[in-house]
């Protein structure tokens, strides 16, 4: 039997505006949440220090959150506006964030994919992010959950 340790952080106060352009109903108007992330961590053995991750080697991808999802505005790639979305961004009206796809859905993927990013280079697949939650509020949340190739468990 092999053991797994785990481990979460939070990431949170990230407030960002949206939209779903191509969704028939209030979804498809510009609106903002705080979003936050849960991301759960495991391993099947310890640092030298006794952690699954070591929170502090996470510096780089809270920064990473805060440049996509802080005060920012995500905008699919397709959508029909995306030109006066540029627009207002280069006159400075708002700081536009691109993305394949805005839902929370794809935002846990992506912080997932972010993570496990990070800690393969750090951690060399000792331990690897296997869940992200991305919450746009206390009601509403989506789930990423995936093992990474290259962990070794």
């Amino acid at each position: 039997m092999i053991n797994t340790l785990t481990s979460s952080k939070v990431f949170s106060g990230y407030p960002c505006c949206h939209r779903q352009w191509d969704h028939h109903s209030h979804c498809q108007f510009i609106h903002g949440y705080s979003r936050s992330f849960v991301l759960w961590f495991r391993a099947s053995m310890l640092d030298k220090n006794g952690f699954v991750v070591d929170f502090s080697s996470l510096k780089n991808l809270e920064a990473r959150l805060t440049r996509q999802f802080d005060h920012t505005c995500l905008i699919n790639s397709d959508d029909p506006l995306i030109n006066q979305w540029e627009d207002l961004h280069n006159q400075g009206a708002l700081d536009l964030r691109i993305m394949s796809n805005v839902s929370m859905e794809a935002s846990a993927e992506l912080v997932w994919s972010w993570a496990n990013e990070l800690l393969l280079l750090q951690t060399t697949g000792r331990s690897c992010c296997w869940k992200v939650e991305a919450r746009e509020n206390e009601k509403n949340a989506a789930y990423f959950e995936a093992i990474p190739g290259w962990f070794k468990s």
